[in-house]
């Protein structure tokens, strides 16, 4: 599932439980678990209603405004709505909107992007993870087909090894290009 940047704290402190999407048919299903920013998010329940149906709660409950910014978000086509309801996984990766992180956390951390480098980009050979993070860092919001062309990459491996550190709670996506997150600006600043 995908959720915009400004969706993100109300998804990990759990005011956001609730999405309602016009897809043809189900992306997610009963049980999965999403990466969604630094969380995740078990899906609980999927279900098509009605759009008349959906209220002011729920339009709340999905980190709306009210109602009408809802369905100006769903647009325009079909009534019936997929509504999904999620939670979030007690024990993931929260935001860390100061930045800090605890020397074993940057220890997990370094681990975990030493075995991403051994196993080399998708697509390539070799070390990447800590060259995509700084070419984020000092490049954010630019599209991904320069970033890639940048590190002589192909746009689509490019795209997945992004996900790759996303996943881990170190970048996040913009409506164009990318952008270090606190965690990962964190992380730079420790590994020197």
């Amino acid at each position: 599932m995908r959720f915009y940047q400004t969706a993100h704290p109300g998804l990990a402190d759990g005011s956001i439980t609730v999405t309602f999407r016009r897809w043809t048919r189900a992306q997610v299903k009963v049980g999965g678990v999403y990466r969604v920013g630094p969380v995740d998010l078990t899906v609980d329940r999927i279900r098509h209603v009605a759009l008349e149906r959906i209220s002011e709660r729920d339009a709340r409950r999905a980190g709306f405004a009210d109602r009408g910014a809802l369905v100006k978000f769903l647009g325009p086509g079909d009534d019936l709505i997929w509504r999904i309801d999620f939670h979030c996984e007690p024990g993931v990766a929260k935001p860390v909107p100061s930045g800090r992180l605890s020397a074993e956390e940057v220890d997990e951390l370094r681990r975990r992007l030493d075995r991403l480098d051994a196993n080399g980009p998708t697509g390539g050979a070799g070390p990447w993870t800590r060259a995509v993070l700084e070419l984020i860092g000092s490049r954010p919001g630019v599209v991904s087909t320069e970033l890639a062309t940048e590190l002589g990459r192909e746009r689509a491996s490019f795209k997945v090894d992004v996900r790759k550190l996303k996943r881990l709670g170190l970048t996040e996506s913009l409506e164009v290009g990318y952008r270090l997150s606190p965690r990962g600006k964190a992380l730079l600043r420790r590994l020197g």
